[in-house]
């Protein structure tokens, strides 16, 4: 049996509140990343749904490895892109692995990439670090990435600066980089953040079409839940850092168990048989870190909330594909 393309077992990040304090003792941090387990197989898509400040963003960027020297301590039983563990690697060995084996699009492509330097110059630097290559095939490897991304003149967007782009085309480019290597993973924060509708449609289709020719798996970290409906596989809800749901994703859609789950599902706007939709709100807010409620973190904004989950952690089962971490679960 093949190993997952990315599997990640036990991932827990502490933010450090107190710089006076050591980065390796819990005293003066808040725990931002509770214990998160999941894998994606190649070829396949994986949602990563919650509210703004459940620890999505710095999941992706902890199983990178870009928050060492933040003030942050990260803990994990294994972080494996197809069977190789990258969690113990030193900086060093883990610049040999980050563009090559996993990459990451970011959520801001105005502020990724490099302002002085060209999209060509960017994707060059990428590709020539981990292949080697001679900059003539470098810059032929450039082009057809950039033509396959979307780009109908890929010498002229290579000769661009950054600044020189609409935001849509700027997010192609960091497709672009990200796949220039090809790699075996890559984490999409946000991808389509802040774009029109139309450009939205073509990055989705771009990016699938990219993950199909080469097999990648995507992690695809996104507040859109219609564009998680059609784009993934399969779907983590996340919650105060803890993955409170899993599931594949037409059956989250059609019977979530968690009302976290429910909770944003009922958020979204529906157009049926000329009836009125009132949207409902989850009531409250999300929790500061810095005083999270015991037990369940939801609890306090639950309506199915027992005496038990004020108290007690409710547990996800790792072993099954669909599980809620719910005391008193929908279904």
């Amino acid at each position: 049996m093949n190993s997952p393309a990315l599997d990640v077992k036990n991932l827990s990040v502490w933010l450090d509140t107190d710089p006076g304090t050591r980065p390796d003792t819990s005293k003066g941090q808040v725990k931002v990343v509770d214990s998160v387990s999941f894998s994606i197989d190649s070829g396949q898509t994986q949602g990563l749904v919650g509210e703004s400040g459940c620890g999505k963003t710095m999941t992706a960027l902890a199983i990178l490895g870009l928050l060492r020297g933040y003030n942050t301590r990260v803990e994990s039983d294994g972080i494996k892109i197809n069977g190789r563990d990258i969690s113990a690697l030193s900086s060093r060995q883990r610049r040999a692995v980050l563009g090559r084996d996993i990459a990451m699009i970011f959520q801001q492509p105005g502020t990724a990439l490099d302002p002085v330097f060209t999209i060509g110059q960017q994707l060059q630097a990428v590709f020539r670090r981990h292949m080697g290559n001679s900059k003539t095939h470098a810059r032929r490897t450039v082009l057809d990435t950039l033509e396959m991304v979307g780009f109908n003149n890929p010498r002229e967007t290579a000769s661009v600066y950054p600044h020189q782009l609409s935001g849509g085309m700027r997010q192609l480019a960091m497709i672009a980089m990200a796949m220039v290597c090809k790699p075996a993973v890559i984490l999409a924060d946000e991808p389509t953040t802040a774009l029109d509708a139309s450009t939205r449609i073509m990055i989705l289709k771009q990016l699938k079409t990219l993950q199909d020719a080469h097999n990648t798996a995507i992690l695809l970290v996104s507040h859109d839940l219609s564009i998680v409906r059609q784009f993934c596989n399969r779907v983590m809800v996340m919650y105060c850092g803890r993955i409170v749901e899993k599931s594949e994703s037409p059956t989250l859609f059609a019977t979530a168990r968690h009302p976290y789950s429910a909770g944003l599902l009922a958020c979204i706007p529906k157009i049926d048989s000329g009836r009125s939709h009132r949207i409902k709100a989850i009531p409250g807010q999300v929790p500061s870190l810095a005083e999270l409620p015991a037990g369940c973190h939801f609890a306090p904004r639950c309506e199915r909330a027992e005496a038990r989950c004020c108290v007690s952690v409710p547990m996800l089962d790792a072993e099954t594909d669909s599980s809620a971490a719910c005391f008193n679960p929908l279904s």
